[in-house]
This record gives C-alpha cells, sequence and structure tokens, in this order.
C-alpha cells in the first residue's frame, strides 16, 4: 500500500540489515502470518518474545514464545534485557534485547511481531526500523476471528475488543499498511519488505 504516514520510508537505498517491526490490533492475525512466513521462509529470523501468559494448546516454549514467570519478566525489565515491553490483557510481553542487536550487528534483517505499546517504544529506541501495521479487512471480522479463537473467556475477549478500538486508531502512525484479507498474501507483501 505504500507510506501511510506521510513520512518518508524509514530505510535508505542502501542493503544495510533493518528491523521490520509487524505491528497491529489484537486477533489481526499477526501470529498467522508470521506463521506462514516461517513456513515457506525459514531463513525469515524472527525474534521470539517473553511472555507471563500460560502457553496456549500446541504452543512450545522457545519457540512461539519464552514463557517466563512475572518475577522473571520483572528482574529482565529491572536489568535492562528487553527492547520493548508491554502488558496486555493482564499479561506481559517483552522483546529480548541481546538477540535483535546481534542479529543486526551480524548484517541481517531481523522482524518483531509485536503490540502496539511495544511499538511505540521500539520506534523511540530504534527509530531507523520499518513499522508495518497490519489491518483487518473490516471490524466484523476482526471480531469474528478473536470471538473464532476459542482461548479465551469473554471478559478477555471484551478487553482486547476494547483495546482493538483503540489500536486500529494507530494505524497512521506506522510506515506501511498491510491488510490481511487473506493470509498468504499478507506473508508475502511483508516478505517482500523486508
Amino acid at each position: 500500500m505504500g507510506t501511510e504516514s506521510g513520512r518518508a520510508p524509514a530505510h535508505s537505498g542502501s542493503d544495510v540489515a533493518r528491523l521490520t517491526v509487524l505491528s497491529g490490533p489484537s486477533g489481526v492475525g499477526k501470529g498467522s502470518v508470521v506463521a506462514e512466513i516461517r513456513r515457506h521462509h525459514p531463513s525469515v529470523w524472527l525474534s521470539v518474545s517473553v511472555t507471563t501468559r500460560s502457553p496456549r494448546p500446541g504452543e512450545t516454549d522457545g519457540v512461539e514464545y519464552h514463557f517466563v514467570s512475572r518475577a522473571e519478566f520483572d528482574r529482565m525489565v529491572a536489568a535492562g534485557e528487553l527492547l520493548e515491553h508491554a502488558e496486555y490483557a493482564g499479561n506481559c510481553y517483552g522483546t529480548p534485547r541481546q538477540p535483535v542487536e546481534d542479529r543486526l550487528a551480524a548484517g541481517l534483517p531481523a522482524l518483531l511481531e509485536i503490540e502496539l505499546q511495544g511499538a511505540r517504544q521500539v520506534r523511540t529506541a530504534m527509530p531507523e526500523a520499518q513499522f508495518v501495521f497490519l489491518a483487518p479487512p473490516s471490524w466484523d471480522e476482526l471480531v469474528r476471528r478473536l470471538v473464532g479463537r476459542g482461548t479465551e473467556d469473554d471478559e478477555t475477549i471484551r478487553a482486547r475488543l476494547d483495546a482493538a478500538k483503540v489500536e486500529l486508531e494507530a494505524e497512521k502512525e506506522f510506515d506501511v499498511v498491510i491488510v490481511n484479507d487473506r493470509v498468504e498474501r499478507a506473508a508475502k507483501e511483508l516478505v517482500a519488505l523486508l
């Protein structure tokens, strides 16, 4: 779709390794798009976040997330070990700083899949990164996806929908917007940006 924010793209014409940050509202399909990319492009490196939430069925520690206690998460924050961190729907999420910095220092691109709060923190810490907003094709589709997960209670779904309304307003803060109407197409568009 191109640059939505009116700013020049965050990259220069050189082949310098760049951090790409993928964000968007809860339920938009960030995880599905990233899984599609990993399936077809295993060489694309994705930072594995830490979280205090419990694993969902089928999730493996160290693959989808590093699952940690609240005490360990708080220790990581205090030690400056996280590039960004946020509390979302009662759970904490964060990006370990060292693996991202090591990847970029080696001249290799890195991809983060994070929530809006975290994306804003990364923009402050690494403004040269490329920020990509994954948008739903419609509000009704976003509601259908969130409710259809079947992994959360009504109160959590309500909290995620309330947050999603606010998160959708942040689209204009991003360099590029990808509409996730089909996971395969959205994944191809994101790979092209990397």
